[in-house]
């Protein structure tokens, strides 16, 4: 998963960015609304992550122009600004969620869980199909109950697969969601990943099909 971060607060940039990418996420940080903007014109996200309070535009004037051009993926506000009137404001200009500082990472990233699930229309934090398991809690995974060691990226996919099923996810999309802004993915990589998945799959009853000219596969969840 794809997250955008925009902050202009060094620090706090910073350590958002760490925290997450050692949850395994893909994250990419943008310091005012206007960068936020440009990153967006070129690049997909699963989620963004903004504080009201950026130089110039602030993050209320990115989220509307983020819903004006139908960028749909969900949005949480982390900002200083604690009052009723500035979350109805947040709520209103088309963020999904608003969190005040401080916070702690746990809790972001479980924010972040049930956002991802509602987007896509996914109720349990379990992903599941035919014997195998993903916690996107504990970020444990399973297969015929057995341990399954994956690294984030084949986690990432993995996931990508389960929350789309049954529709294909292109090559592409798994680009975007695998390659930060400062550093890059090629599709011949992600068919590496994939094929590596398929060996680690294999003595379950989990399949993952390649789509000519598309992309991959994985029937419905059984959730």
């Amino acid at each position: 998963m794809r997250i955008l971060v925009v902050e202009d607060e060094l620090l706090v940039a910073d350590g958002l960015k760490q925290g997450l990418t050692q949850l395994g996420y893909t994250v990419d940080v943008a310091g005012s609304a206007e960068e936020a903007e440009r990153f967006i014109q070129f690049e997909d996200f699963d989620l963004a992550l903004v504080d009201i309070g950026l130089p110039k535009a602030d993050g209320l004037h990115f989220i509307k122009q983020l819903r004006a051009q139908s960028k749909n993926f969900p949005v949480l506000v982390l900002t200083a600004r604690d009052s009723m009137e500035d979350t109805v404001n947040g709520l209103d200009a088309g963020a999904d969620d608003y969190l005040t500082k401080p916070y702690r990472l746990p809790e972001i990233a479980a924010r972040i869980r049930a956002l991802i699930r509602r987007s896509n229309s996914i109720a349990d934090a379990c992903l599941r199909h035919n014997g195998l398991c993903l916690d996107t809690r504990s970020r444990a995974a399973t297969l015929d109950a057995i341990p399954l060691d994956l690294t984030n990226r084949e986690w990432a996919i993995l996931e990508l697969l389960l929350m789309a099923s049954p529709a294909v996810v292109s090559k592409d999309k798994l680009v975007q969601s695998l390659a930060g802004w400062d550093k890059d993915i090629t599709q011949n990589a992600i068919e590496v990943h994939v094929s590596r998945l398929r060996t680690k799959l294999s003595h379950g009853n989990v399949t993952i099909r390649t789509i000519r000219g598309i992309g991959y596969r994985v029937d419905a969840p059984d959730n």
